[in-house]
């Protein structure tokens, strides 16, 4: 199965998070098919959330799941999940 997650990036107390495609058996910090955002929680709070909605709606209508974590990210930013 293919999820869009977060992958960590960043140094100690300062993470930042790319928000990519991926096969759900990859860990975490693995090999990702594509990137489609960030998300970096230590920015000011208009730029912590980014992300490519046309490679999102694209990678949802192939069939990928967006995790828990994923799904908030993207509702804070008004981005409806319905394909």
């Amino acid at each position: 199965m293919v999820k869009i997650r977060l992958k960590r990036l960043g140094t100690n107390k300062r993470p930042y998070y790319r928000m990519v495609v991926q096969d759900s058996r990859e860990p975490r910090d693995g090999k990702t098919l594509d990137q489609v955002g960030i998300y970096h929680p230590i920015a000011a709070e208009d730029k912590q959330i980014m992300f490519d909605s046309e490679k999102v709606r694209s990678w949802l209508s192939k069939g990928a799941q967006p995790t828990d974590t994923v799904k908030q990210l993207l509702n804070k930013k008004n981005f409806t999940l319905s394909v």
